[in-house]
């Protein structure tokens, strides 16, 4: 191990702040120095190891979409011949095929389409509420917030205490990609632009609702640009602490045309990338090990990396299954990579509370704290 990294770990492990500079000069430090650093500071938080994820169905209400980034694979065109709005009627009995598998959270999101009211949006969380009551709703990105605004004149933080009203638990991550202006320009140019995404999350915080971030890397961002986005988040969670978790993913450039050219990051890259995020992300309690995107073996790894959590079982994901993505997982199939890994598996809801850990074959029940809030 250099000085240099060396000196940057250290003061990490004593508890101090590694600033955006040195986290780029972390990318060229060793990849196991960064996973043995990463991974002591996991088990500092969760001495217990336990791994958690969490039963729930991605629900994905149209492909019709008016921003058609680079990278989407999912979307098309209003009015496209091959678009789709799925009725509440089937959305109902997706979510009811979840809660009879005994899942605890749904994700509703879709594309951007001019021509859906912000009431239907309202009135599904509440039926979903009204008739699942136990279910955790985590549901509709900051872009889908936007287009709310845009579309009602409505201000957010009028939006955000009516969709809470209505039964929103939690608001996902998404569209947050790299939170940099010249890479949303280049691949998201009609896209919501960083500022605005750190102002959605901040009104989300302040309205009572918790949220996670994700980060798309692999693409056209430098390290740099890596780190500035790392940075953004962490700046509003000192603020709010709103996030619950940080859900970095690479790209999968197979089933999107406009960005085929691009090679995916590779493991060694991922790796680096999940295990610097534990060391400058002090302030959020989770980083999710993106089985989805990075496939089984290599999430099982990031479990030694500085992740914590494996995310949801995934009973559909539309909008990733068009690049050739599996997303068909059980919670045995989570449980049993869990165990593989040599850490214990818990299953949790989107408040990351305990619900049942799986000592051997059986489930007992949670320790009296739990784990987050």
């Amino acid at each position: 191990m250099s000085d240099r990294c060396a000196d940057i770990l250290a003061k990490r492990l004593r508890g101090g702040r590694v600033s955006p500079l040195e986290a780029v000069e972390l990318y060229g430090c060793d990849l196991l120095d960064l996973g043995h650093a990463a991974d002591r500071l996991v088990r500092r938080r969760h001495p217990d190891r336990q791994v958690t994820f969490v039963v729930d169905r991605n629900l994905s209400y149209t492909n019709a979409c008016a921003i058609d980034c680079d990278f989407c694979a999912f979307h098309c065109p209003p009015g496209h011949p091959d678009h789709y709005v799925l009725p509440h009627e089937t959305i109902l009995e997706k979510v009811a095929e979840l809660a009879a598998l005994g899942g605890s959270q749904v994700m509703i999101q879709g594309g951007v389409h001019p021509g859906i009211r912000m009431e239907d949006y309202l009135e599904l969380v509440r039926v979903i509420h009204r008739r699942f009551p136990d279910l955790c709703i985590h549901s509709f990105s900051a872009v889908e917030f936007d287009a709310f605004s845009t579309t009602s004149g409505l201000p957010l933080s009028k939006i955000f205490r009516m969709f809470k009203d209505a039964g929103l638990h939690s608001v996902p991550g998404g569209g947050a990609e790299i939170l940099v202006e010249r890479v949303r320009r280049a691949i998201s140019p009609r896209k919501i632009s960083s500022d605005r995404w750190i102002e959605i999350m901040r009104e989300a915080h302040e309205a009572g609702l918790k949220s996670t971030a994700t980060m798309v890397f692999g693409h056209i961002e430098t390290l740099e640009e890596r780190v500035v986005h790392m940075a953004r988040i962490r700046e509003l969670q000192d603020e709010t602490n709103g996030f619950r978790a940080f859900i970095p993913w690479s790209l999968s450039p197979s089933g999107t045309p406009r960005m085929s050219a691009f090679e995916p990051a590779g493991g060694e890259d991922y790796l680096k990338t999940v295990a610097i995020a534990r060391l400058m992300l002090d302030n959020v309690d989770h980083i999710q090990s993106g089985w989805l995107t990075e496939g089984l073996k290599l999430a099982q790894v990031a479990l030694s990396f500085g992740c914590d959590d494996m995310g949801g079982t995934l009973l559909e994901d539309k909008v990733l299954e068009p690049t050739g993505i599996s997303v068909r997982t059980r919670r045995e199939d989570l449980i049993r990579l869990i165990r593989e890994a040599g850490f214990v598996p818990a299953e949790r809801n989107t408040r990351y509370e305990i619900l049942r850990v799986y000592d051997g074959n059986n489930a007992i029940p949670p320790v009296p704290q739990g784990r987050g809030a």
